[in-house]
């Protein structure tokens, strides 16, 4: 029997007036969970099902799709010293640590890339520990001296499956002193360095203290004097050293470094400075035959010419055709002025081929070269039967 009819007509009115109120009371339900999610932004509202629309207000607003993170967004890299009793402080420019104590540099980022002094990634005597964790990594270096003076670098990496890369852009950098009392200069093996004083390059004379309170200057051995630091043409930098801006040829010679501090006054390794005056760029050079027909049996000459600055070397090289079966080579080279303003000079060479044969068809090429680089042009030589001379 049918469930209304079993309560008749009162019944069923009954019914109907219950159904009613409860359908009243969801929608006053659904009114008031949307008034909280508009006027109360703290609190986490239920987000509705992708492509569903629910009601606020006149307008339907539809949910966006989550975005996944990507580690071009996670958060800049940086580096914290670990220090007793569990304390960390972020590192800046420079730190010091006691030679003997131990360095604990802590880097966030997963993975990450350490880069430490070239001394100890050749041979850190089981010293240095690198740890990756979960959200960092640690550099652990143990029973530290003042050769381990330098620059440490946390590398963020960006990995895709199995292949990773440093993040060059997002790197961070900390100079670490390890000051000696018995040692202000970083050990070297080497009692003479030599180093090349390029005119277009500054050149730096390292001099590395392992404390940044070292009184540093700089001294000629011969003749025996202190050379002036004036901070414009050769100034003076704790983590670098020496540097000579723009190098000329009377800085050449055996250099050192005194540092001192307190009572303590120790000299660097000797730096022979030799000068070399370097381009500022390849030659061109110009190649041009004496002509571009040769009959066999004439004479046939072939220039090279290359302008460059005063003093700095060009040589000068050939290829032709006739080195295939062994045709000597045959030049006459020199080198002029230039007139004009600027100090140049002209480098010349002419490749000489006598008495031309058929082998000696083809393409002349001359390279002209210099410390900045080299560049090459060609040319091209036909070689034409004699003519027979002509019966009267």
């Amino acid at each position: 029997m049918p469930l209304m009819s079993l309560f008749g007509s009162k019944g069923r009115l009954v019914l109907g007036t219950f159904l009613l109120y409860a359908i009243i009371f969801e929608l006053a339900c659904c009114q008031n969970d949307a008034q909280e999610q508009r006027t109360s932004p703290g609190k986490k509202a239920n987000k509705p099902k992708l492509g569903k629309a629910t009601n606020k207000g006149p307008q339907a607003v539809t949910t966006k799709p989550k975005v996944k993170a990507t580690p071009t967004t996670q958060a800049q890299a940086f580096l914290s010293q670990v220090l007793n009793r569990g304390k960390f402080t972020k590192v800046g420019d420079s730190i010091s640590v006691q030679a003997g104590d131990t360095l604990e540099l802590r880097c966030r980022g997963k993975p990450v890339h350490w880069g430490v002094p070239l001394y100890l990634e050749e041979d850190d005597d089981g010293r240095l520990k690198i740890v990756q964790h979960e959200r960092y990594g640690v550099l652990t270096l143990v029973n530290t001296t003042g050769a381990d003076t330098g620059e440490y670098t946390c590398y963020p990496m960006y990995c895709e499956d199995t292949d990773c890369r440093k993040e060059y852009d997002k790197a961070v950098k900390v100079f670490v002193f390890f000051p000696d009392p018995q040692e202000l200069f970083v050990p070297s093996s080497d009692y003479y360095e030599v180093i090349q004083l390029r005119t277009n390059w500054p050149t730096v004379l390292p001099c590395q203290v392992t404390s940044p309170e070292s009184k540093v200057t700089l001294h000629r051995e011969f003749p025996p004097m202190e050379v002036v630091v004036d901070g414009t043409e050769i100034s003076f930098n704790v983590k670098k050293g020496f540097t000579i801006h723009r190098p000329r040829p009377y800085h050449a010679g055996a250099l050192y470094c005194v540092a001192s501090l307190g009572n303590l006054r120790q000299s660097s390794t000797k730096y022979m400075l030799i000068y070399v005056n370097y381009p500022m760029a390849p030659p061109a050079p110009v190649i041009q035959a004496s002509t571009s027909s040769v009959a066999v049996g004439e004479n046939l000459r072939v220039s090279c010419t290359a302008v460059g600055e005063q003093n700095v070397a060009i040589e000068i090289t050939w290829e032709y055709p006739g080195q295939e079966i062994g045709r000597p080579l045959y030049t006459q080279d020199g080198v002029s002025p230039v007139s004009g303003g600027a100090a140049r000079q002209q480098t010349q060479s002419v490749l000489l081929v006598d008495e031309v044969r058929d082998v000696d068809q083809g393409t002349y090429t001359c390279t002209a070269q210099n410390l900045q680089g080299a560049k090459s042009v060609s040319t091209n030589v036909k070689v034409v039967p004699k003519t027979k001379p002509k019966k009267p």
